[in-house]
């Protein structure tokens, strides 16, 4: 036995579980295909949002929670800073699809939140050109995290506490076996008690077939815009963003660089024939409509891409998570299918993989996430 607990993918979610599992053990090993925080991974980008407000399952709310406590743990065990905490904002159409469904969400888990009027926003955020039936409401806990310097921080953290670090591994295999799980890579084998599944985008082929049928590979891209004034847009100044309004979105971050701005249209993920095929220049469409909408929404931007790129992640059928294991007596637990929304509770489903897998306690709640909705028999 190499150990009890093998983590395969060390990105997004593998990172924090890793460092979550080096507390708990002396004995875990984290495989990375190529190295933590690599350019073509979903953790690409810079930066993701961090909110505690959002339209959809309650269920989210307690691992927003936990997640935003083991962030600023991350911080301090570190000594980096990772999540820039600025504020968000989501705005939209008053009646439209998107506020009141938030705004029930956000009731319903009792989340501070503050709503603003057109008026109101034009005087505190003037970055923002509203249309006459927009509002927006205001969340004090968001902010801006740092993904490469979260992923890395996190790898640094777990090796400090005695885990194991092997890069440039890719896995080939994962076996159970009567003892434990075989994985190899090339003509290398290791056997552990426990393995992790988070490779994102490369999660599929170490997966049962009927989880290989309920996820895809998807595209998601992003851009970024330089400002007239970049100070209007410095984080003190310009909270996160999430904005819907009629047939125009978009969502963002500031300018956390001092010079460039992320503005990038919401909801526009497609289907990639696999993570390594993911074409990363915009098309001619893409570009058209990121620059109308930023012309509308955003006069204090200069409206050209001045940068742009794209990143595959792991999307389920339903949009939720797939946390658990693959099966009710598996040694094999995957964290992956984050269906771009995972970045922000990282640190929440880490904890959760890592204590699960290696029989800490287990957590109530998470049918919505669990591997076994997709069987049919």
């Amino acid at each position: 036995m190499d150990g009890k607990l093998a983590v395969i993918g060390l990105g997004s979610i593998g990172s924090m579980a890793l460092w979550q599992a080096s507390r708990l053990s002396d004995s875990v090993v984290g495989f990375e295909a190529q190295a933590p925080a690599h350019a073509r991974s979903a953790v690409g980008g810079d930066t993701r949002l961090f909110r505690m407000l959002y339209r959809g399952l309650p269920d989210f709310y307690p691992i927003l929670e936990r997640s935003r406590d083991l962030w600023a743990e991350l911080e301090a065990e570190t000594g980096q800073n990772i999540l820039t905490r600025c504020g968000g904002l989501s705005i939209g159409t008053a009646d439209g699809p998107y506020i009141p469904k938030l705004l029930e969400t956000t009731r319903t888990n009792g989340a501070e939140h503050e709503i603003l009027s057109r008026e109101e926003m034009a005087e505190r955020y003037p970055q923002h050109n509203l249309r006459p039936d927009d509002i927006a409401v205001y969340d004090p806990h968001a902010g801006a995290l740092r993904t490469d310097r979260a992923v890395t921080a996190a790898v640094a953290a777990a090796e400090a506490n005695g885990a194991t670090i092997h890069t440039k591994t890719p896995i080939d295999s994962i076996t159970e076996t009567a003892d434990g799980v075989l994985i190899t890579s090339g003509n290398k084998a290791w056997t552990f008690e426990n393995v992790i599944v988070s490779s994102g985008g490369w999660s599929q082929r170490l997966m049962p077939d009927y989880l290989k049928a309920a996820t895809e590979a998807r595209r998601n891209y992003l851009s970024w815009f330089v400002a007239r004034d970049a100070a209007d847009f410095s984080p003190e100044k310009f909270p996160i963003f999430i904005r819907i309004s009629g047939d125009h979105s978009m969502y963002g971050a500031p300018a956390v660089d001092g010079v460039t701005v992320k503005a990038t249209l919401d909801g526009r993920s497609q289907r990639a024939s696999g993570p390594d095929s993911v074409l990363r220049e915009l098309t001619s469409a893409e570009i058209s409509e990121t620059m109308e909408t930023v012309t509308e929404f955003f006069p204090g931007l200069f409206p050209n891409i001045i940068r742009s790129d794209a990143f595959p992640d792991l999307y389920t059928k339903d949009g939720n998570p797939l946390l658990g294991r693959f099966s009710e007596r598996s040694r094999i637990y995957c964290a992956t299918g984050f269906s771009g929304a995972g970045f922000k509770m990282a640190t929440g489903y880490g904890e959760i993989a890592a204590h699960e897998t290696l029989g800490k306690r287990t957590f109530d709640g998470l049918d919505f996430a669990r591997p076994q909705r997709f069987k049919t028999n």
